[in-house]
């Protein structure tokens, strides 16, 4: 949009009054007394006066860099009484162009930038504004000089360079002050002749002391005295004949682009190179410090988060029979007893022990949950989406070791037995009770198991796992070793399932003592691949080993136990070690550990078979979970006799041979045989564990017998660290009460299931480390920004400091049109860049720091990325960093843009 105004006079003073106080005082000066003057649109009007006669005022009026008190300034026909800041920045961008005594070039910027600054304030393109910048650069004589500075020039040529930045956008008035003031003779010369040949074409208006020059120069004088014009030398007059002056106003605009902010606040900065580089190392010790923290830390929850997956195996979701809430015992908080002390003089109070630790013993049952795992549980666990899970083990807490038979000899004697695994353990045990290390003899059986049952997925085993050796275990006769990283296995283990000779492993309890029965001869810590492979077990069925005994011998032991293979043994299944398998270098926590392991294929061959069996028949019949060791009381001779299921075994002791340990063997009567018998309980647990000789009475219970076929205890692998959560949202929806299950085309509302905890130790455990992290963590961000505090406050004071250091900078921005918000974003762009620079430097010594770390922390514990630089968190910090520069400088930069553009233009 645009319209045309006519008008006479490119310029009129109406009555012009200009007032100022005093400082804080009630005292006012008058510099303009009511200056009433027209100007044509080109002449080469003087302004001549003593000093403090307003000469300069008038002129920063003109100009609009300074307000009238009173009267009106009418540009082209247009009042100016209503103008706005915008309107006074679009004048002085559009029509005005100002000559000043000391040139006031910005330092920093090449002269072609100091003339192209006008047009970019314009919002000229940048093709346009080069060709005009050179253009006017070319018409005062510096053509070829676009790329020095202002201190590579001499006076006469920053004059130029000043005179090519006033006209470049082609303004309807050109305002001189003094501009020969800094110059000698030869130069004002060449100077004044130059500003002669503009006025020709635009009007220029010149304040000056010297009357010469006025007078050689000039079209016309004015001559002021305390604020009045006094003599006007040639003044337009009511019928003088001047052309219509027809003006086109447009919607024009004075705004300054961020980018050039930018530019001009870099270059500004790149001149103090020095100061800059210390500010912003200054600037990133702050953030030096919070991304050290963040690094850490990001890199302890990735080592954890690559750890997960891994971990998992070895802490699948576990659900069984009796379990601990962990959950809830972590999640509850934590509770103070409440003591209340009474002070008396003369009386000491008591602080029940007792009552807190019955109190705590009741709060720790409570997280104690029983679960009932039935078929339907079982069914919909099974139920769960395949891709959520690498395996699901049921366990029926099946004891093999009491089937599993291998050969066993004592070195040196030539005897060689074929003996359960059970009965070796129990042989251990006795032999251990003969040395020194009696006391530990009970823990032989628990020191190691000696099968376990591998999960059921073939490719997930092998993810997790390198084969040394053989095959994996596939089939129910098939076996599988795995060996610890450092391919070793438990010796105890070993000897249990008969690779070490009785002798050999005695020597090691000499050697764990010192002794000096120990024998070098009976070392033997290395065993041959094919040693272990070759050995041979053979499981057989609870018809073949427990055989029912008949007449009164039944009811005291209704079953003996085989502890030795016979030619008699029938139905026998051998198992093959096919393969050994070590971890994966990368893996930490795999699905095994060290041991032998069987397939689940077995398990339900042992099920099949154990369900209808005698001996499991036997407990069903008479309603019996287990079978305890006790006594019993013979009816005729009223002796008391061990009950139970019994077997005899013989043991060697420095080749000394215990027969039946009590030496009753060869008794034909019926009744002292039985009190000869050498008895022992098969199984797990404590109870009836006689700790004091060589008998020793256990309990075997009926699931380890096989005789149950429901599972008592799940394991669940869940496939990755995600997928667990789709684990455990599955296992909740038997819990809700509100949700109506079905599983195998049966329903199963809330009333018909019973609730079931399962456990997963590794949520609570990554949650509970995560949360201490995250603790500790803040807390050093909280120290550590501390110093992020300090770097704020100080570069707050760098920017004033730039802010004094660039006043004249500033009055030149909005001589040239620049608003406020211009002065204010060349601020706020010199913190930006600051904190940009604070931030990025501050990143890369924190990945410097981090790698110094990882490289200290790696060599001593072996982990590689303890601290990790993750680009969000350096990002966050560089944006951290930027925000705090800026908020630092908007105090200096809201100054710097309210500050007096007179006021600015006058500092030196």
């Amino acid at each position: 949009k645009s319209s045309k105004i006519i008008s006479k006079s490119i310029l009129e003073l109406d009555n012009i009054t200009k007032d100022y106080k005093l400082g804080n005082s009630k005292d006012v000066v008058h510099a303009l007394k009511g200056i009433n003057l027209s100007f044509r649109k080109n002449e080469f009007v003087s302004i001549l006066g003593p000093s403090g006669c307003g000469k300069t005022t008038l002129l920063n009026i003109i100009g609009g860099l300074d307000k009238y008190t009173s009267g009106d300034l009418i540009i082209g026909g247009k009042s100016t009484k209503n103008f706005n800041d915008h309107d006074w920045d679009v004048y002085r961008n559009h029509r005005i162009g100002f000559i000043f005594q000391s040139y006031n070039l910005i330092p920093h910027q090449t002269i072609l930038g100091n003339v192209e600054l006008a047009l970019t304030i314009s919002g000229m393109s940048k093709k346009e504004r080069l060709k005009k910048a050179k253009d006017a650069l070319d018409k005062v004589g510096l053509a070829g000089m676009y790329k020095k500075h202002p201190n590579q020039l001499s006076g006469g040529q920053c004059q130029r360079v000043a005179i090519a930045r006033a006209l470049v956008n082609e303004p309807d008035i050109l305002l001189a002050d003094e501009p020969t003031g800094a110059l000698d003779t030869t130069t004002s010369k060449q100077i004044m002749d130059l500003i002669k040949q503009i006025s020709k074409e635009r009007l220029v208006i010149m304040v000056t002391h010297n009357p010469d020059i006025a007078n050689e120069y000039s079209t016309r004088i004015i001559n002021l005295l305390d604020g009045l014009v006094i003599n006007d030398t040639n003044p337009i007059k009511n019928n003088e004949n001047l052309q219509d002056i027809y003006f086109d106003i447009k919607n024009e605009k004075a705004k300054m682009k961020f980018s050039t902010a930018f530019r001009l606040s870099l270059r500004n900065l790149l001149s103090k190179i020095r100061r800059t580089i210390l500010v912003c190392i200054a600037g990133s010790i702050g953030i030096v410090g919070v991304s050290t923290v963040l690094a850490v830390s990001s890199g302890i929850h990735n080592y954890i988060d690559s750890m997960q997956d891994d971990m998992l195996s070895g802490n699948p979701i576990t659900i069984t029979e009796t379990a601990f809430d962990i959950n809830s015992f972590i999640s509850q908080s934590s509770t103070r007893e409440k003591i209340e002390i009474i002070q008396k003089e003369g009386i000491v109070g008591v602080n029940s022990i007792v009552k807190a630790m019955i109190e705590r013993s009741e709060s720790m049952n409570s997280y104690s949950v029983s679960n009932e795992i039935t078929q339907d549980y079982i069914d919909f666990v099974l139920d769960m989406p395949e891709e959520d899970f690498a395996a699901i083990s049921l366990d029926y807490g099946i004891d093999i070791s009491n089937n599993v038979y291998t050969d066993w000899r004592y070195q040196d004697l030539g005897v060689s037995e074929k003996m359960s695994i059970s009965a070796i353990t129990k042989m251990y045990s006795a032999v251990v009770n003969k040395t020194d290390f009696s006391d530990y003899s009970s823990y032989i059986g628990q020191l190691a198991t000696s099968f376990k049952q591998a999960p059921d997925n073939k490719d997930y085993i092998l993810s997790q796992y390198d084969l040394l050796e053989g095959s994996i275990a596939e089939n129910e006769d098939e076996i599988m070793v795995v060996v610890s990283k450092n391919r070793q296995l438990n010796d105890v283990l070993l000897a249990q399932l008969g690779y070490y000779t009785q002798k050999q492993f005695i020597n090691i309890i000499y050697e764990s003592k010192d002794s000096a029965s120990f024998d070098k001869s009976q070392q033997k810590y290395e065993f041959p691949y094919d040693e272990i492979i070759n050995k041979r077990f053979v499981w057989y069925p609870n018809d073949t080993i427990f055989t029912k005994n008949q007449g009164m011998l039944a009811t005291a032991n209704p079953f003996t136990y085989k502890a030795y293979e016979t030619d008699e043994f029938e139905n026998g299944l051998t198992l093959k070690v096919t393969g050994i398998l070590q971890a994966k270098d990368d893996i930490s926590y795999g699905c095994l550990t060290s041991g032998f392991y069987y397939n689940p294929k077995l398990t339900i061959k042992i099920l099949e078979s154990s369900l209808q069996s005698e001996i499991v028949q036997y407990f069903k019949d008479n309603n019996l979970d287990s079978i305890n060791s006790g006594s019993y009381t013979v009816p005729i001779t009223g002796q008391t006799i061990p009950s139970g299921i019994s077997y005899t075994y013989d043991y060697y002791f420095e080749d000394e041979l215990f027969e039946d340990v009590t030496g009753y063997v060869g008794n034909e009567s019926m009744f002292s045989s039985f009190m000869n018998i050498i008895s022992s309980y098969i199984g797990g647990g404590s109870s009836g564990v006689n700790l004091g000789g060589d008998s020793k009475y256990y309990t075997i219970t009926l699931r380890e017998l096989g005789g149950i076929d429901i599972a008592n205890a799940i394991s669940i692998y869940p496939t990755n660290f995600d997928c667990k959560s789709n684990v455990t949202k599955h296992l909740d929806r038997w819990n809700d009460q509100n949700e109506i299950i079905e599983v195998n085309n049966k329903r199963i509302t809330p009333d018909e299931r019973s609730k079931i905890t399962y456990t997963d130790n590794l949520e609570v455990i990554i949650t509970m480390i995560n949360t201490m992290i995250d603790i500790v963590t803040y807390a050093l961000i909280v120290f550590t920004a501390l110093s992020l505090l300090v770097s704020t406050v100080m570069i707050g004071i760098i920017t004033y400091v730039s802010v004094v250091e660039r006043v004249k900078e500033i009055g030149v921005i909005r001589s040239l049109g620049g608003r406020k918000k211009d002065v204010s974003h060349l601020f706020n762009a010199e913190t930006f860049i600051i904190g940009l620079t604070s931030g990025i430097f501050g990143i890369l010594t924190t990945m410097l720091i981090s790698l110094i770390i990882n490289i200290i922390v790696g060599n001593l514990a072996g982990i590689r990325t303890i601290a990790l630089v993750r680009v969000s968190d350096a990002s966050i910090m560089i944006g951290v960093s930027v925000l705090l520069t800026l908020i630092s400088g908007l105090i200096p930069a809201r100054a710097a843009a309210n500050k007096n553009p007179v006021e600015a233009l006058r500092t030196e």
